[in-house]
């Protein structure tokens, strides 16, 4: 668990946060200390300091926007992004990608998400995950066989139920109109587990 900000240290993880989602990039330290108010890059070079040391962000110097958000600070703790259509070749939870935050309490599932996935498609309707649900995902790269997972082949993500053979992994759909995919296990990226499903009204 990352260490409590104090007031300050808030308003400038909240003041980056909104300049990633504004923009698609982090602030440079100039940009920063005009934006909080700042007499000087120093002092949100200390805040900077001060956020890292905690776990909210990592400093790449050797860049002039290296303010690299961390899973802690991307997003409030009571709150998830949600993933729309995933663009090729991103992270599924990269900012591009992310239509708007919703609020998810704590103990909500019994596994903490990292995102919420909006489901296209109808391959697991029998699973009870229809269209424009909302799936709760815990990002993680390894799966048991039975888990239902979130992959990716190649530049597609798909959520189906993994099944591991010898040397061949399948991805197997919850509705008869839809063929198992079956790869190579060394073809097959998991990007996350399944945890849970919010019935999304938007």
């Amino acid at each position: 668990m990352s260490d409590k900000l104090t007031f300050r240290q808030q308003q400038v993880l909240d003041c980056i946060r909104q300049f990633l989602s504004d923009t698609g990039m982090a602030p440079t330290r100039a940009e920063l200390a005009e934006l909080m108010g700042f007499q000087s890059k120093n002092a949100a070079s200390d805040h900077l300091r001060a956020l890292e040391r905690k776990g909210y962000v990592r400093l790449h110097n050797d860049r002039s926007r290296g303010i690299q958000m961390l899973d802690a600070a991307l997003w409030p703790e009571d709150e998830l992004p949600v993933v729309g259509k995933v663009a090729a070749g991103l992270p599924i939870e990269a900012i591009e990608n992310v239509e708007r935050s919703v609020p998810v309490p704590q103990g909500m599932f019994r596994q903490r998400p990292t995102y919420l996935l909006r489901v296209q498609g109808d391959s697991m309707k029998d699973a009870g995950i229809l269209d424009g649900d909302l799936i709760a995902v815990r990002k993680s790269n390894m799966a048991r066989s039975g888990q239902i997972v979130v992959a990716r082949i190649d530049d597609d993500v798909t959520v189906k139920t993994l099944k591991l053979g010898n040397g061949s992994a399948t991805l197997m759909p919850a509705n008869d109109d839809y063929s198992p995919i079956t790869v190579g296990a060394d073809q097959l990226v998991i990007e996350g587990i399944f945890v849970g499903l919010i019935r999304d009204a938007v």
